[in-house]
This record gives C-alpha cells, structure tokens and sequence, in this order.
C-alpha cells in the first residue's frame, strides 16, 4: 500500500510539473503581477479554450499532490 501512494505521488508530482510548465507566463515583472492581479480579481480577462483546460488540470493536479503528501506521512508514521 505504501509503495502504491509513493508511486502515486510521484506521478502526480510530474504531472503538475508538466502542466505548470505548458502554460503561457500571464505578464513579466513586477508592475505586470500587480496589474494581471487586479485584472484577474475583477474579471477583465477571462481564460478560455486551452488556458482554461490546463487551469483546472493544474488545480487537480495540485490538490492531488498535496492530498497524497498527507496520506503518504500518515501512512509511513503509523
């Protein structure tokens, strides 16, 4: 079972690694990140097609690792 979480975890771990590395980088530099924030807090710019996609994948992929990292500490602990 633990060998079966492990291997789990590191397949989610590529995953998100693969996923964060096909998406587009929204702006450079600071002033970019300030601006893209508050364009994105107010809905100026909305993903869709692709973008879209590869965001959900992301959130999945990330919920996954993190919730597979608790599993695996818990079940090497006990």
């Amino acid at each position: 079972m633990e060998i079966f979480l492990k291997i789990l975890l590191v397949i989610a771990s590529i995953g998100l690694i693969a996923v964060v590395l096909l998406q587009k980088g929204k702006s450079a530099g600071l002033s970019g990140a300030i601006s893209g924030g508050a364009e994105h807090l107010f809905g100026k710019t909305k993903a869709r097609g692709l973008e879209l996609l590869l965001s959900r994948v992301t959130v999945g992929f990330a919920v996954a690792f993190f919730l597979l990292s608790l599993i695996v500490a818990y079940v090497v602990k006990a």
